[in-house]
């Protein structure tokens, strides 16, 4: 089995657990997942499967999509409502007053990532140094948000839900902190759901469940999409058979031999004579080549 497998993480499990929990399912240990949630969140996670997961660290499309809940009136340390509680506040907050305050969040910006994250300052991961109390100084880091709603918002309870689009490394708990801060009440995340990410949907996923019956039924292959979905925003080259056969040689290939190649596109999705994916490859103009990109063939 090579390919995407996506899955509905459930509540309560890390990406790594889902992976184990995978492994035992599917009977194969070659799997990999793509963008991290953390155990509260739900939602899209895809999972590489066998040769796919050398495609894991190249997703072209690295927009995420979420539904996340918050609360105003008090911070805790984890930035979500399963940590411990830091201050309380009675401040109120209206939906205009959060709205005024959202142009703020979207576009190009730098967030300060949470001590409760997978970030590493000096070799170590800041969730360990977290759990041992320790705390110590981070460097904003840049993310962009393309889209930051309000879906819903009960001003008597400062409770709400988010419509968040993003790319990758940002953190949806450290949007809600912030906002609290700038209302002055303090916020904090209290659920959060993927609802797409790097071109899946959630009305694609499965859930372990799901995919355990299908394993059972020995149906599990008819679940896991072609790697080439990962790449299909990328124009695609079709390559004749010697092509094919120098590409997964990793030989640059002359960029004038090669069909489909265009002017304005800098890198490729590749395909093979038998129509097959196989990689990607960027055109270096300069020197008139195709070079390999990954190749996966």
């Amino acid at each position: 089995m090579n390919g995407i497998l996506i899955v509905n993480k459930p509540e309560g499990f890390t990406s790594f657990d889902v992976i184990a929990k995978l492994r035992g399912i599917l009977k194969m240990r070659r799997l990999g997942h793509g963008g991290t949630l953390d155990p509260m969140a739900t939602g899209v996670l895809p999972v590489f499967v066998g040769s796919a997961t050398r495609a894991c660290d190249i997703m072209p499309d690295n927009t995420k999509s979420y539904r996340a809940g918050f609360c105003f009136g008090q911070t805790t340390d984890t930035l979500d409502i399963t940590g411990t509680v830091l201050t309380e506040s009675d401040t109120g907050a209206s939906r205009q007053e959060i709205e005024e305050l959202l142009p703020q969040f979207r576009g190009d910006i730098m967030q300060l990532p949470p001590m409760y994250s997978a970030v590493q300052v000096d070799g170590k991961r800041l969730y360990d140094l977290a759990r041992k109390g320790e705390t110590v100084e981070r460097t904003p880091r840049p993310a962009q948000v393309m889209r930051l709603e309000i879906l819903s918002y009960d001003q008597e309870e400062r409770q709400g839900e988010l419509e968040i689009v993003c790319g990758k490394g940002t953190y949806i708990r450290t949007i809600i902190s912030d906002i609290g801060e700038k209302l002055g009440c303090g916020g904090v995340m209290t659920s959060l759901v993927r609802t797409s990410s790097g071109g899946f949907s959630i009305e694609e996923s499965h859930t372990l469940d799901e995919i355990q019956r299908a394993a059972d039924e020995g149906r599990a292959e008819e679940l896991i999409l072609p790697i080439g979905r990962v790449f299909s925003s990328l124009k695609r080259l079709s390559l004749s058979q010697p092509q094919t056969k120098m590409y997964r040689n990793g030989v640059k290939l002359d960029l004038d031999r090669v069909r489909g190649v265009v002017p304005d596109c800098d890198t490729y999705a590749v395909y093979g004579s038998e129509g097959e994916f196989i990689g990607t490859a960027r055109a270096d103009r300069e020197n008139g080549l195709l070079r390999v990109g990954k190749n996966l063939g």
